[in-house]
């Protein structure tokens, strides 16, 4: 880069692991795994390997209407989805959760969702059905299963603090609600979360389906295990013998057992947030916390002289004010020295920082580069895992989420870094 590089990569090396720290991961990760499905080491674990109940996988031949409900941040959406075969009409609307909603009364909560069940009914024409609507509820926090359409939530994530909820079935909180509105002929006959809804989702095209992740504002992952794996498990022993298990991994590390690669700065992020020692896995690879790190990273080497001749800029001096969205803009393939780093000097510009130089913008870009591929390595080390555990020779990932979604090479960064992790002879394909 410049004369500087040296004292540049002496700031920025923390973020470069080796292979050989990544196949300690994916070691330490099944380490972890193992001491969530015993009976006896669950209790102490930090990966709790929750039994979903769910176990078997679709195969494209269902065929019926079905309502569906998302509920995983301050938007949720309501779905009418008829499935014939292969073929699926769907018809959806997206309802706001207001703030006060969110930190409110659990009734308030549950009230207004079945206000937007009964809007959404009315507006497609389902209010006075005759026959009992199923619903499929995917709640995308912490759940403690008890049964296909039984899960109590373990806590509360992403800024919602409803009172009267955790610990509670989800289900009967809803259905109690609905039941308040007195005119919705609706049953929930399941609850999952989102890593289980992507991966069903992607099993109904595509048979090779195994695994569910999702990599946006939060992170977590689910896989089907065979039953006689799973010590927790009390369900029945009948056919197929496997269950799909909601690892909430973002809880990996909580108990020291990934010190060896974090960083001063996953320490202060993590001493700073809303859970200190809460979810430490999921604050050096998800949306909510990889631009708060570059931005740790940019002001360092603002700060030794290496970057903006020393200057910062209040936004930048800010937490949790260098969006994550910012390092997808400034790794867009287009934006390149070809185009004067033109995305870049936008995002600058936004945190108050201009006249900058092409060397400021490709160390800029370095930054982004380094904190995205160590999130998409991390989470590809928890990935082979799974896959070798699996132990199948060819794999799908179904993958959600809004890094995934946006940042523009964090697929190939997955894919590349899964497929030298993974034993020899599997192979890996993401949808």
């Amino acid at each position: 880069m410049t004369d500087n590089q040296g004292d540049i990569e002496n700031v920025l090396g923390e973020l470069k692991l080796g292979d050989d720290v990544y196949k300690k991961v994916v070691s330490v990760f099944e380490e972890e795994i193992d001491k969530g499905l015993g009976k006896r080491t669950n209790p102490d674990a930090t990966i709790k390997m929750f039994p979903t109940y769910v176990r078997s996988l679709p195969n494209g031949t269902e065929n019926g209407d079905f309502l569906a409900l998302d509920l995983g941040g301050t938007n949720f959406r309501v779905l009418n989805i008829h499935l014939e075969g292969k073929e699926v009409d769907m018809k959806s609307k997206i309802y706001v959760v207001p703030p006060d909603v969110m930190t409110g009364t659990g009734t308030e909560l549950f009230d207004h969702i079945a206000d937007c069940i009964e809007k959404f009914m009315s507006e497609n024409d389902l209010l006075g059905n005759s026959r009992k609507i199923p619903l499929g509820f995917t709640f995308s926090f912490p759940l403690k299963q008890e049964g296909l359409n039984k899960a109590r939530l373990v806590t509360w994530t992403k800024g919602f603090t409803s009172s009267g909820v955790e610990g509670e079935d989800v289900v009967q909180l809803l259905h109690e609600a609905i039941q308040r509105k007195g005119n919705l002929n609706v049953e929930c006959v399941a609850v999952i979360n989102d890593t289980v809804g992507a991966l069903m989702s992607c099993a109904h095209d595509d048979q090779n389906c195994h695994i569910g992740l999702i990599i946006g504002t939060g992170s977590n992952t689910c896989y089907m295990e065979k039953l006689n794996r799973v010590e927790l498990w009390d369900g029945d022993n009948e056919q197929p013998q496997q269950v799909i298990i909601n690892t909430e991994c973002g809880a990996f590390g909580d108990n020291g057992c990934i010190d060896f690669l974090r960083t001063n700065f996953d320490e202060d992020i993590d001493a700073e947030s809303l859970n200190p020692g809460k979810q430490k896995y999921e604050k050096m690879i998800s949306g909510m916390y990889m631009g708060e790190i570059a931005r740790r990273y940019i002001e360092k080497l603002a700060s030794k002289k290496l970057l903006f001749k020393g200057e910062i800029s209040e936004t930048l001096k800010t937490p949790n004010k260098f969006y994550t969205k910012y390092i997808s803009e400034i790794e867009d393939k287009e934006n390149t020295e070809e185009s004067n780093f033109q995305k870049t000097r936008q995002v600058l510009d936004e945190i108050g920082i201009d006249n900058v130089t092409l060397e400021d913008c490709r160390i800029v870009q370095h930054v982004c580069q380094l904190v995205s591929s160590r999130s998409a390595y991390l989470v590809s080390s928890g990935i082979a895992c799974l896959i070798n555990r699996i132990n199948r020779s060819e794999v799908t990932v179904a993958v959600d989420g809004s890094v995934y979604r946006y940042h523009p090479k964090f697929q190939d960064l997955m894919v590349e870094k899964i497929s030298q992790l993974i034993n020899n002879g599997l192979k890996v394909s993401t949808n």
